[in-house]
């Protein structure tokens, strides 16, 4: 399955508590950390170093101390550049009237509580683990959802496709058009590790007893997309198993049995299901939903042609003008990096903008701010 690109500004919901900021706490003999270091400025808008090592803290699954100190100066230009960008479009969907109502984003924490499949007692746990608050998930869900309604802004100007462009793009790409020998397959999953799921299988003989009790339930009829809704441990359980289509190399590159490749290119019927079968592992009962025995060159005129060659050449559009969006953001702003500047003026400690074993008076100033705007 192919999964359409984005150009998006960096949106991140922080997670997890700074370990950075608890080691400058240590350090400091427990110094109040509530004026804390500025990383950066957007149209003098403060972004600290604290929610930079937050971020840090998060994409390293807490392994940050494991860093050298040029990965870690490396990994704070990365994510203080994510951030400018992220406060740029923000600033411009807030100056365009886009912000968005608080029962949009009460909506929209509900959403992400139903996707975690967490009770609200497990909800808070998670809250509480990460040092976070309903509030400040609040206003993260507020920049996310002001942004994504500025680029939708922005490309609801896309005029439509002449079938001109679309004849060029497949006269050009004609090699892309080709249904591929492969099958299509859907699958009940059960892994007898612990997924944290409901209906979940701990240890092989939970896992065989219950791959056991669904197969039984599809041969007397249960509806497999139903089944695999309910019970199936995989990610493709929220597309009804749906594991999309496949060619020979890829089911043999995967794992996959010999036997169960010969079937499903063989004798078995489509809308028929595999017995249990284990590898990898996991059980699986695998349905066959699509056999393509042949390659085949598609027209303009195959089913799904244009609208896909449409689609393609609506995200390419879409794609120029967040960069437009984006790169004119940019350069509207005034924008204030003091953590590359401070590593240019101390490049013996690219740590960044606190340096290592500074007062804590000397902590809490910033350095220097840059001459003129850093990021355009």
């Amino acid at each position: 399955m192919h999964k359409v690109a984005k150009f998006t500004a960096v949106l991140i919901i922080l997670s997890l508590a700074s370990v950075f900021a608890a080691c400058d706490r240590s350090a400091s003999g427990g110094t109040d950390r509530g004026n804390a270091a500025v990383a950066a400025t957007v149209n003098g808008k403060p972004i600290s170093l604290e929610e930079v090592d937050r971020i840090i803290t998060q994409q390293t699954g807490g392994k940050q101390s494991q860093m050298s100190q040029l990965e870690l100066a490396a990994a704070r230009l990365q994510v203080i550049d994510g951030l400018i960008q992220q406060q740029v479009l923000f600033q411009r969907a807030e100056k365009d009237k886009l912000l968005t109502s608080e029962d949009d984003i009460t909506q929209s924490i509900s959403q992400l509580k139903r996707q975690a499949n967490m009770t609200e007692e497990e909800w808070q746990k998670t809250l509480r683990d990460t040092n976070q608050t309903e509030q400040s998930l609040r206003e993260e869900r507020r920049k996310q959802i002001a942004i994504q309604k500025l680029q939708e802004k922005a490309i609801s100007k896309i005029g439509s496709l002449s079938n001109k462009e679309v004849e060029d793009f497949y006269n050009a790409n004609q090699q892309q058009f080709v249904n591929t020998r492969g099958v299509g397959i859907s699958a009940v999953v059960v892994d007898p590790r612990d997924n944290k799921l409901q209906d979940d299988a701990k240890g092989d003989v939970e896992a065989k007893a219950k791959i056991d009790r669904l197969y039984t339930q599809l041969r007397s009829g249960a509806d497999f997309a139903t089944v695999a809704r309910a019970s199936s441990e995989d990610p493709s359980n929220t597309r009804s198993g749906d594991m999309g289509f496949a060619t020979e190399d890829d089911l043999k590159q995967n794992g996959f049995p010999l036997e169960l490749v010969n079937g499903f290119f063989g004798s078995m019927q489509i809308g028929s299901y595999t017995a249990p079968a284990q590898f990898g592992g996991r059980w699986y009962v695998f349905k066959l939903t699509n056999r393509q025995l042949q390659n085949e060159n598609l027209t303009l005129e195959s089913p799904g042609v244009r609208e896909k060659i449409k689609d393609a050449l609506t995200n390419q559009r879409q794609a120029l003008l967040n960069a437009a969006l984006m790169a004119t953001a940019m350069n509207e702003a005034k924008i204030v990096n003091n953590l590359a500047q401070d590593m240019l003026n101390s490049p013996t400690n690219l740590s960044g903008v606190r340096p290592a074993g500074a007062s804590p008076s000397q902590q809490q100033q910033p350095p220097t701010p840059a001459s003129s705007p850093a990021g355009k």
